[in-house]
This record gives structure tokens, C-alpha cells and sequence, in this order.
């Protein structure tokens, strides 16, 4: 593992990083179905011994992205002001976690997804203690991961599959019993890109 930064160093990189771009996968879908917005928050949690980042299992149950891992997120609803409105909204919905002890430091590229999503990641350093109640009809478990094990190359690999037709690449992240990828593996690699500038 490599040395984790601290929670200034974090502020000062997303004070100081480009705007946000796109990524993602590049299918478009039709005309009469335009991408939907979303957003997730990826929490740094701040413990004493360093930063984890915070994830979530989604139950097998849901119609989109079901059983797989995640940041705690959904779709824009029409009375959130912003992008972090729904992250913050979304979060506190799935998991519990108070706004309150959310400080939001910036934000990565947006991310299409071939399911027809937009989502915007928004990063925020959460204060620890908090009240953690997961939402059991939409999160199966809540797990953390030490942010240098996301930070360290060695521990991300790639991994190539079809999709309509297209070979695609994907990250992955392999962290005991959980398999970290698509998305959201793409998105710890956007904040490795940030942190490591």
C-alpha cells in the first residue's frame, strides 16, 4: 500500500483539479430515450487512522445494477437543486449518513453508462462517528476500503468483455470477498487520477 492523504490534501487537489470531463460508455441511447441523471457520493470516511472509502452491495432485487457494488446514489428527482442535492439526498436515503456530516470537495467526471445513465460523483469527507442504516430494499451490506488500497496501481486490473456487439475494457478492483468494477471501479480510477497528479 502506499501513504494515504490527508483530508487537507484531498481539499487542496480538488481545489486545484481541472473541470470535471465525461467518460464512460460511449453507446448512445435512442432519441425517445435520453440518458437520465443521477448522481453518487463517493465518501471518504475520515478515521483517525486514515481515509476509507465507504461502499455499498446493492440487493439482487433492484432492476438496475442489481448485486453489484456501488457508491450510494440514484436518479435526479425534480425538486433537487443540483447534482450534490441528489448525491446528498440519495445517500442519507440508502444509508443513512447525515448531510450534516457530509463536506463536499469537488466532483468527478461525469460517467455514461451503457444502461442509460449520467451519472455525476460527487466527493465529500465524511466525519466519523455516524448513524449508518442501511436501506435493506435497496443495500445489502455497507463495506470500506483504506483509500491507499484504491491508490495503489497494483491492486487494479483490467478486464476486456462484449457488450452489443463491442469488446469493452473494464477496472476492477478485488478487495476480499468483493469484486469491484464497471462504473464504479471507473470512478475510483478518476479519483486515483486526481489525487496522483
Amino acid at each position: 500500500m502506499i501513504e494515504a492523504p490527508t483530508p487537507d490534501f484531498v481539499r487542496r487537489r480538488f481545489a486545484s483539479a481541472p473541470p470535471p470531463g465525461k467518460r464512460g460508455d460511449d453507446i448512445e441511447p435512442p432519441p425517445e430515450r435520453p440518458r437520465r441523471a443521477a448522481a453518487v457520493l463517493v465518501p471518504l470516511l475520515m478515521h483517525a487512522d486514515g481515509l476509507q472509502v465507504l461502499l455499498t452491495r446493492r440487493t439482487s432485487n433492484l432492476s438496475a445494477h442489481a448485486g453489484q457494488v456501488s457508491f450510494p446514489g440514484g436518479r435526479t428527482e425534480e425538486h433537487d437543486s443540483d447534482a450534490v442535492a441528489t448525491a446528498l439526498r440519495e445517500t442519507e436515503e440508502e444509508i443513512g449518513l447525515p448531510r450534516s456530516h457530509v463536506e463536499v470537495v469537488g466532483r468527478l467526471d461525469l460517467f455514461n453508462t451503457g444502461t442509460g445513465f449520467a451519472i455525476t460523483p460527487i466527493v465529500g469527507l465524511v466525519s466519523v462517528p455516524f448513524p449508518l442504516k442501511p436501506d435493506p430494499s435497496e443495500v445489502a451490506e455497507t463495506f470500506e476500503v483504506p483509500l491507499p488500497f484504491i491508490l495503489d496501481p497494483a491492486n487494479r486490473k483490467q478486464g476486456l468483455r462484449e457488450r452489443n456487439g463491442r469488446m469493452r475494457h473494464y477496472f476492477v478492483y478485488d478487495y476480499g470477498d468483493h469484486e469491484v468494477w464497471g462504473a464504479t471501479a471507473a470512478m475510483l480510477v478518476n479519483l486515483t487520477e486526481i489525487l496522483a497528479r
